[in-house]
């Protein structure tokens, strides 16, 4: 399993989550919710309690991931496979343009 915390400008918005079975959750914190309940990160994740399920990676984290000779680049200095949608993300986008960042959450048998 492999997750991140999602940022919207320095605040904690939510947690994208890979589940071993190749699914996502994408859920808002309860703290998000309460205080921002209309700054949604995107239009088609509009700010609710329940979490976002898909068997794909979201469309718009996926539109956060370099693409073209930038992705070349991103995926031979990591060593990191083109079709990896997930670890390129954590890999790529913890300072994106505009003002959502991803903040991969290190796994406790990870170092």
């Amino acid at each position: 399993m492999r997750s991140a915390e999602i940022f919207y400008d320095t605040i904690l918005a939510g947690k994208l989550v890979e589940t071993d079975d190749g699914e996502y959750t994408f859920t808002y914190t309860s703290e998000y919710v309460k205080n921002f309940p209309n700054q949604f990160i995107t239009f088609t994740l509009p700010v609710r309690n329940e979490p976002y399920k898909s068997n794909r990676l979201f469309a718009f984290f996926e539109g956060l991931i370099p693409e073209g000779w930038l992705l070349n680049i991103a995926s031979k200095n990591w060593k990191i496979n083109p079709n990896d949608r997930m670890g390129l993300l954590l890999a790529c986008c913890q300072n994106c343009i505009g003002a959502v960042s991803v903040q991969p959450i290190k796994e406790e048998n990870e170092e």
